[in-house]
């Protein structure tokens, strides 16, 4: 029984430590001046069934780094909506990008790298 105890631990340890690798915590953080403007990225050769996610700047510590775009596999019927920074008064929040369903017949720009 204790064995059993002991692998069940284990593997819920195990579990624990792999999962931030994946996650996206959605932490608000407000920033007192403005993200660097976008950077020009060269798309590379569109993937059939993909999404181009354009890159975007993080902040890290203390100062803004560019997170690359990358291509991601689509979701049938979802677009994708960008990583972005909302000025809220003299404060900069960023908001992360995400999936939504799409709005067909709407005129909706949304995934438009769809490919």
């Amino acid at each position: 029984m204790k064995f059993h105890k002991a692998l069940i631990a284990a593997g819920l340890l195990a579990s624990a430590a792999a999962a931030p690798a994946y996650a996206r915590p959605d932490i608000a953080i407000a920033i007192g001046f403005a993200p660097p403007a976008p950077m020009v990225e060269v798309v590379p050769h569109a993937h059939p069934g993909h999404v181009w996610m354009p890159g975007y700047w993080a902040w890290h510590r203390d100062r803004y780094i560019w997170i690359r775009g990358r291509w991601v596999l689509a979701r049938p019927g979802h677009v994708w909506v960008p990583d972005r920074w909302i000025q809220t008064g003299p404060r900069w929040q960023l908001r992360h990008g995400h999936w939504e369903r799409e709005h067909r017949g709407r005129g909706h720009a949304h995934g438009r790298h769809k490919h």
